[in-house]
């Protein structure tokens, strides 16, 4: 009779089960497909916007009058109190409720920072993007304030796939980068297919691959990996830098030009000028093009700094996009600068400085290492791992993110629930 009864209970909790994975099945179809097709669309603007301002260099002088569109639309749309990620990031913790107004007004803005040469990343405006239809989708479906959580997480993780190419790391990147210490496991189905459907639906439109090859095979040694340490302590140090940088100057913007008008100006006339001087456009936009030309093992010394600027001014006066791909801009400059220094392969180096750095803004050691390998394979992998963990434990609680809650020490096994520090 015992026996019968639970039979009969394991009969029901799989068919709990079932139910919930049929659940997240549907969701994870329904935000990865919707999600996917406005992220490849977003995608595929964003190369157009940055084709015609390369081909048209004069583009830039129109920056401080797109400063202050986006200034105007934002206000417009009482969106003055923008937080861009932070807010996706809130939205999780269920401390704020994130607009699906912040869709199109991301997407508009982003577009207008990428013409006219702020410099600025994508997957951070396309994680905004992405949690913004996510949490719509939870709204229209009336799932309850947890699962609704899940479905902004499928919104991070298909948007991120969709733009990124790298479907195995955004799956966890929404999962890890919210409470470091603690992984929302209840959100790795619907996150995992949400992303790889997202990423297959870039695919048929010609999107959603990346890779890099990285030039000379470095073997595992004692050598190396002795100077691969050295990186991973100097990119912590970066990583906390940029940081810094981004968070003090937007303190300073903000103190010095209270009008949000005259501070935007202010910043496109410093960029024009910086620029002008600099007599390049390698600082415009993502800056894609010297991070493949690091990893193919040329770079500027001063390069790792300038992109700090830049993107500092750009997104702190009121500019939309990313921090992820100026710190990946970061990481691979100088990595490749200081393998040229320490004698060690400057394109090998470059790859470990960009997912060190990555990893210590974001304070995301896992996906920084899937990310190593989709974009370059496994052969340089005992590096990536040396670099990777150094560089999470280096740069302490700091973070481009303030709702980013740190759950457990990085150096104990000591439960501190703190925000990250900027």
């Amino acid at each position: 009779m015992r026996q019968k009864e639970m039979y009969k209970f394991y009969i029901r909790r799989m068919g709990r089960n079932f139910m919930t994975f049929l659940k997240w099945g549907i969701f994870s179809v329904i935000a990865g497909g919707t999600v996917g097709l406005v992220s490849t669309f977003f995608a595929y603007c964003l190369e157009r916007v940055t084709d015609c301002r390369e081909q048209n260099p004069w583009l830039l002088f129109l920056l401080p009058l797109g400063g202050l569109a986006i200034v105007f639309l934002y206000g417009f749309f009482h969106n003055n109190k923008d937080r861009g990620t932070n807010m996706v990031l809130s939205t999780i913790h269920a401390e704020t409720e994130l607009p699906f107004k912040m869709a199109p007004l991301i997407f508009v803005s982003t577009l207008v920072t990428h013409l006219l040469g702020g410099s600025a990343g994508r997957e951070g405006a396309a994680l905004q993007l992405g949690g913004s239809i996510g949490n719509q989708l939870g709204r229209w479906f009336r799932v309850d304030d947890m699962d609704k959580r899940i479905v902004v997480m499928c919104g991070m993780s298909a948007a991120f796939s969709a733009v990124f190419g790298t479907p195995i790391a955004a799956s966890i990147f929404a999962m890890e980068v919210v409470s470091v210490g603690v992984m929302y496991y209840a959100a790795l189905v619907p996150c995992v297919f949400s992303s790889l459907i997202a990423w297959k639906v870039a695919g048929i439109f010609g999107l959603g691959k990346s890779g890099f090859q990285i030039a000379g095979h470095v073997a595992f040694h004692f050598v190396p990996s002795i100077k691969v340490i050295g990186l991973a302590l100097c990119c912590a140090g970066l990583a906390v830098l940029f940081c810094m940088v981004l968070h003090g100057l937007g303190d300073l913007l903000y103190g010095k030009f209270k009008n949000p008008y005259v501070r935007i100006v202010v910043a496109s006339l410093a960029i024009i000028g910086l620029t002008c001087l600099l007599r390049t456009s390698d600082y415009m936009g993502t800056g894609m093009p010297v991070i493949v030309r690091a990893i193919q093992g040329d770079a500027r010394p001063e390069a790792f700094l300038l992109k700090m600027l830049f993107t500092a001014l750009a997104l702190e006066a009121g500019f939309k996009g990313g921090e992820i791909v100026p710190s990946f801009f970061i990481g691979a400059t100088f990595g490749c600068v200081f393998g040229h220094v320490l004698g060690i392969s400057p394109s090998m180096c470059a790859a470990v400085g960009m997912v060190s750095v990555f990893c210590g803004v974001t304070n995301c050691p896992i996906t920084s290492m899937l990310i190593a390998f989709e974009l370059f394979g496994y052969r340089e992998v005992p590096y990536f791992l040396i670099a990777i963990s150094v560089s999470y434990l280096m740069s302490g609680y700091y973070g481009l993110y303030h709702d980013q809650t740190i759950v457990y020490s990085k150096y104990k096994t000591e439960y501190i629930n703190r925000k990250a520090r900027d």
